[in-house]
């Protein structure tokens, strides 16, 4: 079942890349006609994988002329600064791993940070160390996740 989210979320992607507006309006009835599935898939797709977190907006009306719209939002390093002070921010409440992890495909995404230092970003502010209090790892992660990107905006 990955393998078709897989597919589908690589379509829409592309469909995303070719629109000169970074927005697409489709029929989620023809999108599972194409693919093979039901309409709940599509669904699942949208809603797990074109989200906020990840730079998309995502509207959605069910129904007989129901559509799909997604709209890339695009990620600028002003934009990201201010993202940087926002994680700043977050050091008392802290960053959750999925967060984490969503931010950072953001900035791939955006051309920020390459695939391989987003890797290397993942491995430092995503892992589980069972030694550290739950709330004190959510913070460290919220203040390594911000001092990593404040070096990624300074080198490039």
């Amino acid at each position: 079942m990955s393998n078709l989210a897989n597919n589908i979320e690589s379509y829409l992607k592309r469909l995303l890349d070719m629109s000169p507006c970074a927005a697409i309006v489709l029929q989620r009835k023809e999108l599972a006609t194409r693919f093979k599935c039901v309409p709940s898939q599509i669904n699942y797709v949208v809603s797990t994988r074109f989200t906020p977190e990840r730079g998309y907006l995502v509207e959605s009306k069910r129904g007989g002329g129901g559509y799909l719209r997604i709209k890339r939002l695009d990620l600028t390093r002003d934009k990201a600064a201010k993202l940087v002070e926002m994680l700043k921010g977050l050091t008392e409440e802290g960053i959750s791993s999925q967060e984490a992890v969503s931010f950072v495909d953001r900035l791939i995404d955006a051309r920020i940070a390459t695939r391989r230092e987003g890797q290397l970003i993942k491995a430092a502010v995503c892992q589980s160390v069972k030694q550290i209090e739950e709330d004190l790892l959510y913070s460290t992660r919220a203040v390594m996740l911000a001092r990593m990107l404040e070096i990624l905006l300074q080198e490039s």
